[in-house]
């Protein structure tokens, strides 16, 4: 055993007898099925501390030759799979972390580096293999598979660091990845590979160097979405056992949607949570909010507004199949979008092919980044905020109006009421402050229809329940009365005292006081 061949299993070890482990060895069944097939290659992108280099080091413990890892795997849902026995720990395993390579060679010249490194490595287990003086390592890699007709499962963490890291050197890009494919594709000594890293396989032009791999992406993770973080079930479970309130847990780290998990939260930020016992911005404290500011910038066909819309609970369609997986060739706005849903920054419904802000988390981070500048109108919208929602629970309709008056001064530059979405938008944006009591939800099924926008208490909030129903161009008053005739107050007969009920009208034609509002409280 080594650092890069059948290397030891004590990173798996370590997660196994931490204070918080969460169980996800069910991915060895999937991995499993895919050895010595034309499915075998598999590329993984995920955010950053989203689980990538856990799972790497729990499918390391698990294939490596010598490991001895039946005793770590006891207990756990492996364990009771088909084919357990028969792969555990029966493979010569190469580990691959790109990163340490990219830190640590000299002049750029990472694969040469990573060769030198491995075959040094290989010489001592592999000394009696002949010709191996001067061979790369997928020669020297052949020469082993024909003399004792052993394979080998690849597990690479970090894949696409040269792509985020070296962003200006195409050369270096392309000499990389056709290194990665000399070195994997239609190689007899393959059994598996398992990639993973923040983007996607680089594209150039419609075609990708990588083309064998199975892509598993924050768009669209197939079979794998268990996986990418930690489901509702889950974050349940640790919530019951830590003592936190699940719905407060909820606002602040789920978010993330695929098409059969609905729900898949954070994990690095949930169990920090935990052991914290205090929710608070986790995951993105690992990382400047410089690095989003400099793409939320990039104003391409009115992103900026795009932002400002999602901010407010809105979300946008996008097309993510122009992205190039690369985090510097930006065409259009959907290349941007696309990039900050595989950053995490923002939530992707498959389905509607729309982006959104997934929770509250990461809606502080998007503050952040706009109070260093350029977002002077969205950040005084925001800090009037709390204003409008106080006005709003004292029932003064009068203050509300003028507080939607003012906010649409500020940011009609760069969100234009266009319909009643759109006028959504702009409240959720003006009511901003709120979601440290509640959680916002936009079309809330809610009696015989959907209302517009519903803020659900948080527990100990000590908030009443508040809906929203918006009319373009009608009156305040009918707004109130839709709520009534649909029925939207008994959808919240669970939340105890009185709901405030909102109606909110927007008249293009009275360029003063467009807005005008009615307040009324019914009971719980």
């Amino acid at each position: 055993m080594g650092l890069y061949l059948n290397p030891k299993n004590k990173g798996f070890w370590e997660a196994v007898r931490s204070e918080i482990y969460v169980d996800k060895s069910g991915l060895i069944a999937y991995t499993n099925k895919r050895i010595n097939t034309a499915q075998k290659y598999i590329c993984v992108s995920r955010p950053r501390r989203f689980g990538k280099s856990m799972a790497l080091n729990m499918l390391a413990a698990y294939y490596s030759r010598g490991c001895g890892s039946a005793e770590l795997f006891a207990g756990l849902e492996i364990e009771g799979r088909e084919g357990f026995k028969e792969h555990l720990n029966r493979y010569d395993v190469i580990c691959l972390n790109m990163q340490q390579f990219l830190i640590e060679s000299s002049s750029g010249k990472v694969t040469d580096y990573l060769e030198s490194e491995v075959l040094r490595e290989f010489g001592k287990e592999y000394g009696d293999i002949p010709g191996r003086q001067g061979m790369g390592l997928a020669a020297m890699l052949r020469e082993i598979y024909a003399e004792t007709d052993r394979q080998f499962i690849f597990l690479i963490d970090e894949w696409d660091c040269v792509m985020r890291e070296r962003q200006q050197s195409e050369e270096l890009q392309k000499q990389y990845l056709d290194f990665l494919r000399n070195l994997l594709k239609d190689q007899p000594y393959v059994a598996l590979v398992y990639m993973t890293g923040i983007l996607p396989v680089k594209k150039y032009g419609l075609h990708s160097a990588l083309n064998m791999f199975w892509e598993y992406s924050m768009t669209d993770q197939k079979a794998l979405e268990e996986y990418t973080g930690f489901t509702e079930v889950e974050v349940k479970q640790l919530c019951g056992r830590y003592d936190m309130d699940f719905g407060e847990t909820s606002s602040w780290y789920d978010g993330y949607r695929f098409r059969e998990y609905k729900h898949i939260y954070n994990p690095k930020s949930v169990v920090e949570a935990m052991l914290c016992r205090q929710l608070s911005n986790y995951w993105t404290s690992t990382e400047t909010y410089d690095a989003l500011k400099i793409y939320i910038d990039m104003d391409f066909d009115g992103l900026r507004g795009d932002i400002a819309q999602m901010l407010g609970g809105g979300r946008i369609r996008v097309n993510t199949r122009s992205f190039q997986n690369d985090m510097r060739n930006f065409r259009v706005k959907d290349d941007v979008l696309t990039l900050l849903i595989h950053l995490g920054y923002l939530a992707y419904d498959s389905g509607e092919e729309e982006v959104f802000i997934p929770n509250k988390e990461i809606a502080v981070e998007f503050e952040n980044a706009m109070s260093v500048g350029g977002w002077p109108e969205v950040m005084r919208v925001l800090k009037e905020s709390e204003k409008l929602l106080e006005a709003t629970l004292s029932g003064d309709a009068g203050r509300v109006a003028e507080g939607l008056d003012r906010a649409h001064t500020e940011v009609a530059s760069i969100l234009a009421y266009n319909d009643e979405n759109s006028l959504g938008s702009a409240i959720g944006l003006a009511y901003y402050s709120a979601r440290k009591d509640y959680r916002m939800v936009r079309e809330f099924p809610a009696g015989h229809g959907f209302a517009d926008i519903v803020f659900l208490p948080l527990p100990h909030s000590g908030r009443p329940a508040i809906i929203v129903e918006l009319k373009y161009g009608k009156t305040a008053g009918a707004a109130i009365q839709q709520i009534k005739d649909r029925g939207y107050a008994q959808a919240l007969e669970g939340y105890a005292g009185e709901i405030v009920l909102v109606g909110v009208n927007y008249d293009r034609e009275k360029t003063d006081k467009p807005h005008s509002c009615v307040i009324e409280r019914v009971a719980g």
